[in-house]
């Protein structure tokens, strides 16, 4: 029993069907990882430098962006070293570190996902009281809690993984996540409070979902019978959906992967799952909301201008 509670290093096997093509994947992550932090610094620093964009979607937008930044930092680094390494270990404070970064951005991402719904319903089902419920201090107060709300709710998720006695120090996976180091529990009946944990988070972040297809449901009832609001729709609320879709799919399937993972899948296949909302969903969202929102695409455009001259 004694060798079961003094695990202090996890080794990671999530790269040993890839181990052949490391280089080309490095470079490629690199690659992914500089534009991540290019596309999401520059939507950023263009709203906190801009004071006509210091309105509620735009504030949402930057606290998005900046959560982008938190969650991709807790996997790229370590990735990244980790190809150019020949054994992949991690320690297991580390692991619960990674966990709880990694479980806190996806529920933020939602968190700001669902806020930014609501300030769309407001926006065009409730224009009038709009500017009063939606004021410069209450969404910053609210995207703060947007962020502040998940990592209390994953700290306990990572705290009750922390006191479990481990029976294996090797993990199938890429990434820690706290589901995967449950699984190495030794004695199952102690993970149970995990498991109530677990899925009371589950269900607490799918009413954020339902919030947001409410929030639709009005906005599109109220588009309908409006040429102005379509085009409002069009141009700020489709950007929002188009993320929303993107964000919940590949949570989805990493979700459903964690739970109920099949051994038939290839560890390729597998390895991708795991990590795709952490390649997708940051890359995406701000070359879609810089495109697609006119204020934003102006000022980058403008600078890049400046810049080029």
């Amino acid at each position: 029993m004694n060798n079961v509670s003094t695990i202090s290093v996890i080794f990671l096997s999530g790269l040993n069907e890839i181990r052949n093509y490391r280089s080309p994947l490095f470079f490629l992550s690199f690659l992914c990882y500089a534009i991540i932090i290019l596309v999401n610094v520059c939507v950023v620093l263009t709203i906190i430098l801009n004071n006509e964009l210091h309105e509620p979607m735009y504030i949402l937008l930057c606290a998005f962006c900046m959560n982008s930044l938190y969650g991709t930092a807790g996997f790229y680094p370590k990735f990244l070293s980790d190809l150019l390494a020949p054994v992949h270990v991690i320690s297991h404070s580390g692991c619960l570190m990674q966990a709880q970064v990694l479980y806190s951005f996806a529920c933020s991402d939602l968190s700001i996902l669902a806020l930014m719904g609501y300030d769309r319903y407001l926006a065009i089902c409730r224009p009038l009281e709009y500017h009063s419920v939606m004021s410069k201090q209450r969404v910053i107060t609210l995207a703060c809690l947007a962020w502040l709300t998940p990592f209390f709710f994953i700290a306990v998720n990572t705290i009750l993984a922390s006191r479990l006695k481990l029976c294996s120090p090797h993990l199938n996976r890429l990434i820690c996540l706290n589901w995967s180091i449950v699984m190495l529990a030794c004695f199952p009946s102690e993970a149970t409070p995990n498991s109530i944990a677990g899925y009371f988070t589950i269900a607490f972040y799918a009413l954020h979902f339902l919030l947001i297809l409410w929030s639709y449901m009005f906005v599109i009832k109220t588009c309908v019978g409006s040429i102005e609001n379509r085009r409002k729709f069009m141009q700020t609320c489709v950007p929002h959906l188009i993320s929303l879709f993107t964000f919940s799919l590949t949570l989805l399937f990493d979700v459903i992967y964690i739970r109920f993972g099949s051994k038939d899948l290839s560890e390729t296949f597998k390895t991708f799952v795991s990590i795709e909302f952490l390649l997708i969903p940051p890359v995406m969202n701000p070359l879609i909301y810089g495109f697609k929102l006119t204020k934003i695409r102006n000022k980058i455009l403008s600078v890049a201008t400046m810049k080029m001259k």
